[in-house]
């Protein structure tokens, strides 16, 4: 009888590649590549028997927090790049916050042309099967989003107590990532929100008519939450519309950066515990771009903005919200290692990836402080 986990594992085996190998290249990034396999690996061990081996591990294990790197800008379309995220923040992690490294599901495999299934046609969907399956009548996704939500669903269907830990891409992977977990929580009696920091405010109904895209995820997330309200949006400043705009209109729950600034991230953190407690919410998702951030902390990112949050109000805000909640799941995105739009190159981006891993490792120790197995 196959069980929950063994179809997570059975699926994640075809549709999951190494750590660090969701960018199909030859030699782009090598020697980056071959660093983090020596990193979790070891020295010429065998990549993926021992990746495998770790998913078994992870499987019988009591671990609450598991990275999924998503390596895809597809749904981008400012400055591209994000597609490094995944590779570039592993490292930072592992050399400066290893201790909060937890078990490491891989990278979707990512074809770079295509975002989700429901965009392609039947002859494209059998030609991609073959490419990444070797065979054409493969009952899988091939687009990251769809082979994303796919692999979630399994995940939290084989592990209800557990979170992903998903790093981009660009912001469209949230949207799968969001969405399996909301589902999960929704059937299992628990009630949501999602934290969103971010410059922008991803309402858009639709991008130059597409519909699922960094601009627009949050959109089409909020039916799968018990109230829009229960979208809380921090670091908000680059908008063609006011702020009364996007709250009357989709019903969310916004604190801009400027009003951060003012009232105080103390302040603030206190008014969503205030409004969460009110609506009996038990658990949060926290949904990370880390263009929320001014550009002074991190410019590597495809939109960049001025005027933005800082680590600190980011990381007070963060600290306040865990004393009263469970983080079940989060992710970090548009991390963007070879963008730099402030000449400053190399030094921004690591600046970007440190501000980056530290944050990331706040949101990896929330979700793994609370085992519920």
């Amino acid at each position: 009888m196959t069980t929950s986990v063994d179809l997570f594992l059975q699926t994640a085996s075809q549709c999951l590649c190494p750590p660090g190998d969701g960018v199909f290249t030859v030699n782009t990034a090598k020697e980056r590549k071959a660093l983090l396999r020596a990193e979790l690996f070891g020295q010429d061990a065998d990549v993926r028997a021992e990746w495998l081996a770790g998913l078994q591990r992870f499987a019988g294990s009591a671990e609450s927090a598991a990275i999924l790197g998503i390596s895809s800008d597809c749904g981008g379309g400012i400055l591209r790049g994000a597609n490094w995220g995944p590779l570039f923040l592993r490292l930072a992690l592992l050399q400066q916050q290893r201790q909060s490294y937890p078990a490491d599901l891989g990278d979707i495999r990512v074809i770079p042309h295509l975002l989700h299934d429901k965009y392609l046609n039947a002859e494209t969907i059998t030609n991609c099967r073959q490419a990444l399956y070797r065979n054409a009548q493969a009952d899988l996704p091939v687009s990251p989003l769809s082979l994303t939500e796919q692999l979630a669903d399994l995940f939290y269907q084989a592990f209800p107590g557990k979170g992903i830990f998903g790093i981009g891409g660009d912001h469209s992977v949230s949207y799968p990532l969001t969405k399996a977990y909301l589902k999960a929580r929704r059937t299992a009696g628990i009630r949501t929100a999602i934290i969103h920091f971010d410059a922008h405010t991803d309402l858009l109904t639709e991008r130059l008519g597409i519909d699922l895209c960094f601009g627009s995820w949050c959109t089409h997330i909020l039916e799968f939450l018990p109230a829009p309200s229960h979208l809380i949006q921090l670091g908000i400043r680059s908008s063609g519309k006011p702020k009364s705009h996007w709250e009357s209109t989709f019903g969310v729950r916004q604190f801009w950066a400027d009003e951060i600034r003012s009232l105080g991230a103390v302040a603030v953190a206190e008014a969503i515990v205030t409004q969460l407690k009110a609506a009996a919410v038990d658990e949060l998702y926290v949904s990370f771009d880390i263009d929320a951030l001014d550009a002074e902390y991190a410019a590597a990112t495809g939109t960049p903005e001025t005027g933005g949050m800082t680590p600190d109000e980011a990381l007070q805000i963060l600290a306040i919200l865990q004393q009263h909640f469970r983080v079940g799941a989060a992710d970090m995105m548009e991390i963007a290692p070879f963008t730099d739009s402030t000449g400053q190159g190399a030094a921004s981006s690591a600046q970007t990836l440190k501000v980056g891993a530290e944050l990331s490792a706040v949101l990896l120790d929330a979700i793994s402080r609370d085992p519920a197995c």
